[in-house]
């Protein structure tokens, strides 16, 4: 008998557990009805305290104690930047913080300078007149996780539908309910300045790589170029050599055109070069016949070694 009560004191527990389980998902708003809007935001121009982040999104709930716990009465805000089904988990970039004040307000100085004691940034987001909004129960520790898992895949598939430019997305936990936004204009002031920081050493990078390829391919290049380079200089060199051989040769012809006057007078029909060399031979045979005659005849000779010294000049 003992043991049948034990048993139904277990199943009592077991069912007590689960119906426990169901209502506090039920409270959390898990299955609660998601409505997507498109109008003016419940939340106007604001002044956060941030803290820039890179990385998965799942870890913006220890972001998000932090600065609930620097600031534990004021309103958590979340700005995320980048589709995590199209970047990289460890490549998403967000910023977590708290709202310091709304609309005209001035945020309290004493609690701006608490949070830049821990490192946090303050920056202001203005009002806007059109976004893309929905709203989730806030209940629970658990109503951000729920909220999310529920609201993002709606929102973004409303904004694919319409083809809307709605950027970026922002999450505002303000009393019992969770704001989700996203504008549809201005959407560089939403936009962080270490945002903008990293997008510009990310095109100096980028530009730095393309430089690196075209030196690599002007490299590769520089043996074809360096070989049209020595036959240029190649051409250039014969030129100057042409050009300073032309006054030579023209120096020349007169002189061939002297020996050729000459051979046609001794021996018609010949040819320039070799009437140059018979005229040569002819001359020394003439030289050797004056030296024989000098040996016989020395009174005679120089009539005629004057008159072929006058046929030389001539």
């Amino acid at each position: 008998m003992s043991d049948f009560v034990i048993l139904l004191l277990i199943l009592f527990l077991v069912i007590c557990l689960i119906l426990t389980v169901v209502g506090f998902v039920f409270y959390s708003g898990l299955f609660s009805e998601v409505v997507i809007r498109t109008g003016s935001p419940p939340v106007k121009n604001i002044t956060i305290a941030y803290k820039f982040r890179k990385g998965s999104y799942k870890a913006s709930g220890a972001a998000f104690m932090e600065s609930c716990s620097i600031g534990p009465k004021l309103s958590s805000v979340g700005v995320f930047y980048d589709d995590p089904s199209q970047t990289q988990a460890d490549q998403c970039r967000y910023v977590v913080g708290s709202i310091l004040c709304e609309n005209e307000e001035k945020p309290d100085e004493e609690l701006q300078r608490l949070y830049e004691k821990f490192g946090y940034k303050v920056i202001s987001f203005p009002e806007v007149t059109c976004a893309v909004t929905s709203s989730f129960p806030n209940r629970c520790t658990l109503s951000p996780v729920c909220g999310a898992y529920r609201v993002y895949p709606e929102l973004q598939q409303y904004i694919k539908e319409r083809c809307l430019n709605a950027y970026p997305f922002l999450e505002i936990c303000k009393g019992d309910l969770i704001h989700y936004m996203c504008p549809l204009e201005n959407q560089v002031d939403f936009c962080v300045p270490e945002l903008l920081e990293k997008k510009t050493s990310d095109d100096t990078e980028e530009t730095v790589e393309h430089k690196d390829a075209d030196v690599t391919e002007s490299a590769a290049g520089e043996p074809e170029e360096k070989s049209i380079l020595v036959i240029q200089e190649v051409v250039e060199e014969s030129r100057d050599v042409v050009e300073a051989s032309a006054p030579l040769l023209e120096s020349s012809q007169p002189s061939l055109g002297e020996e050729e006057g000459q051979s046609e007078d001794g021996d018609q029909g010949g040819k320039g070069s070799s009437e140059s060399v018979g005229s040569g031979s002819s001359f020394e045979e003439l030289d050797v016949e004056v030296e024989e005659e000098k040996e016989e005849k020395k009174k005679e000779q120089k009539p005629v070694m004057g008159e072929t010294i006058g046929n030389r000049e001539e």
